[in-house]
């Protein structure tokens, strides 16, 4: 069979929503998708600090049932479908000292957050998925899923392997309803805010920011590569699976982290 892709705008015509798409990895994929020819709408809680007129931005709380329920009902009311969704949003706020120290509270932020989010926003946008025939779903976890830091985000590594698992079982029920569900798992990427947590450890340790990022790469088992992901490599990833190139891949995680996990 012979594959005619348009790998110059190969998104054109395909809406786009990127939650978290205002800082870090999310804004370069919502970049990354734009720059491909879709028409891209970023979701986070703040507006983001530099515009782009070209990206369509929502302000939305996702922990919460009533800002996910927002999202769809503006997305498919302003753009009439959503063939691509990038559940980008996660992360953690959790205090360290591992278990002891975490509430209730704690443990749901984290699952509303990093899992419970991503669940209402599929299980809203799916239906009109599946009356076309069309749609990929990317959850972004993170490696803590398998190599989880029990002293500092003990809540978060829980939510993500949740969502890996979530993932898997998704894709099985509606890859043959056409829809492809697949899960990206970064390690440490080199985000605005991780930069300058670089320079405050660089200052309070008095060394440089070099001898900064080492520190947190011993500390999280080592990085082969030697750095960390720049958040542009982490949307290249993501815009070659949303592509039609692979358009036969779902039910697959997509691990990208230099090499940190140690197993196969």
């Amino acid at each position: 069979m012979e594959n005619q892709f348009n790998f110059n705008n190969e998104l054109t015509g395909q809406t786009a929503l990127v939650t978290g798409g205002t800082k870090g990895a999310g804004k370069a994929i919502a970049e990354r998708l734009l720059a491909a020819g879709a028409t891209v709408i970023t979701v986070a809680r703040n507006p983001p600090e530099e515009q782009n007129p070209d990206l369509h931005f929502i302000s939305a709380d996702l922990s919460t049932s009533q800002g996910t329920q927002k999202v769809v009902e503006e997305v498919i009311r302003k753009f009439g479908k959503l063939d691509i969704l990038v559940n980008n949003l996660g992360g953690s706020e959790t205090k360290s000292g591992g278990f002891a120290v975490l509430t209730d509270e704690d443990w749901l932020y984290s699952l509303q957050t990093n899992l419970l989010s991503p669940v209402r926003l599929d299980r809203g946008f799916l239906p009109q998925m599946i009356e076309r025939k069309s749609g990929v779903i990317i959850h972004i976890a993170s490696i803590q899923a398998r190599l989880p830091l029990y002293d500092s985000t003990l809540p978060y590594a829980a939510a993500k392997a949740a969502l890996v698992n979530y993932s898997k079982s998704l894709s099985n029920e509606v890859a043959s309803k056409g829809i492809r569900v697949l899960t990206v798992s970064p390690g440490w990427i080199m985000t605005g805010s991780s930069a300058r947590m670089m320079e405050r450890i660089a200052e309070s340790s008095n060394s440089t920011v070099e001898q900064a990022t080492k520190s947190v790469m011993d500390a999280l088992g080592g990085i082969p590569y030697g750095r960390p992901a720049q958040p542009v490599e982490i949307a290249e990833l993501v815009g070659f699976l949303v592509s039609p190139r692979a358009r036969y891949l779902t039910g697959t995680e997509f691990v990208i982290d230099g090499g940190t996990i140690p197993t196969i």
